[in-house]
């Protein structure tokens, strides 16, 4: 049985497979396992039915060590050739050896001479002779079959392992990217504040020039919207935070791709208000940055355990 807190790498995908072969008790059989992505887990066993207690033992040995994924195993599993031993149809036998002296029979009358028969001639008769096999005991190849599946098991959890590994190097890097953008975009946001501070003075003194009287309580109430409205000091601190929360979500050793999707959301939701608050190019082109680098990662995200 796989130890499911036994992973050498915290980051698991969810895509992977391995195969294996082995014999015993007079049959060869051929494992085959294969994973893609899923939003739990979905294990689908072809195996034969008239083992006894194989599918539920297959099933918990792959849920001991798999959270996540659409597992299909398959078992091909035949006698081998020569555990067969060879038996006489008794009924068929008779009635093949009535035929033949009732040929030899009728051969003598017609003055005709026949070969002697043959042993080997009869045997070759179809139907005379029959192939069986000693009967299993379903439980003792259960046990047997289980204990060669293991290995098996454990070479494909090393191929998602392998995948995994691979897969945090790409969203560390990712993530990289996005605290770099993240960083270029709380720059540009400054140096915006100055040049929106200048407009804002500009624009209030053509309303003073053309207006006779404003009231100081709207005015201050129109200054202070726009500010806020052009305040993305939330979304900055936000995608901080959001990829400080990644990164440790790739360093747990608990499955994480199902908090990584969420978090996924989070980061397109502050991307996605960084740009409809930019109202500079500077600033805009950075947020459409990030909007890609996330998508990207998003899509990697898909297959993580």
């Amino acid at each position: 049985m796989v130890n499911a807190s036994s992973r050498s790498h915290p980051l698991n995908s969810m895509t992977g497979f391995a195969s294996g072969t082995g014999q015993g008790m007079g049959f060869t059989w051929a494992w085959d396992i294969r994973s893609v992505n899923a939003r739990g887990l979905d294990i689908r066993l072809r195996v034969p039915d008239w083992i006894t207690g194989l599918e539920p033992g297959l099933r918990r040995a792959i849920g001991a060590g798999v959270a996540r994924g659409n597992i299909s195993v398959s078992l091909r599993i035949q006698r081998e050739e020569g555990d067969a031993t060879l038996s006489l149809n008794e009924e068929i036998l008779a009635r093949t050896l009535q035929a033949i002296a009732r040929i030899e029979a009728r051969a003598d009358a017609a003055g005709l001479k026949l070969a002697p028969s043959r042993a080997t001639d009869i045997l070759a008769v179809r139907g005379i002779t029959e192939a069986s096999a000693p009967e299993a005991d379903p439980e003792a190849l259960c046990a047997l079959l289980l204990k060669d599946f293991t290995p098996v098991l454990e070479s494909f959890l090393a191929s998602r392992r392998r995948e995994g590994a691979a897969l945090a190097q790409v969203l560390a890097g990712q993530l990289d990217t996005i605290e770099r953008l993240t960083v270029a975009a709380a720059a540009e946001a400054e140096a915006r504040r100055e040049r929106t501070a200048e407009t804002l003075r500009d624009n209030l003194r053509k309303i003073l020039d053309n207006t006779a009287e404003v009231e100081p309580e709207r005015l201050a109430q129109e200054l202070a919207l726009i500010a806020v409205k052009s305040d993305v000091t939330e979304e900055i601190d936000r995608l901080h935070a959001h990829v400080g929360a990644a990164r440790g979500l790739l360093a747990q050793e608990a499955p994480s791709g199902r908090k990584l999707d969420f978090l996924m959301q989070e980061f397109n939701r502050e991307a996605n208000t960084l740009c409809s608050k930019a109202q500079s190019a500077g600033l805009t082109a950075i947020g459409l940055d990030l909007k890609a680098v996330i998508d990207q990662m998003r899509e990697q995200v898909q297959n993580v355990e």
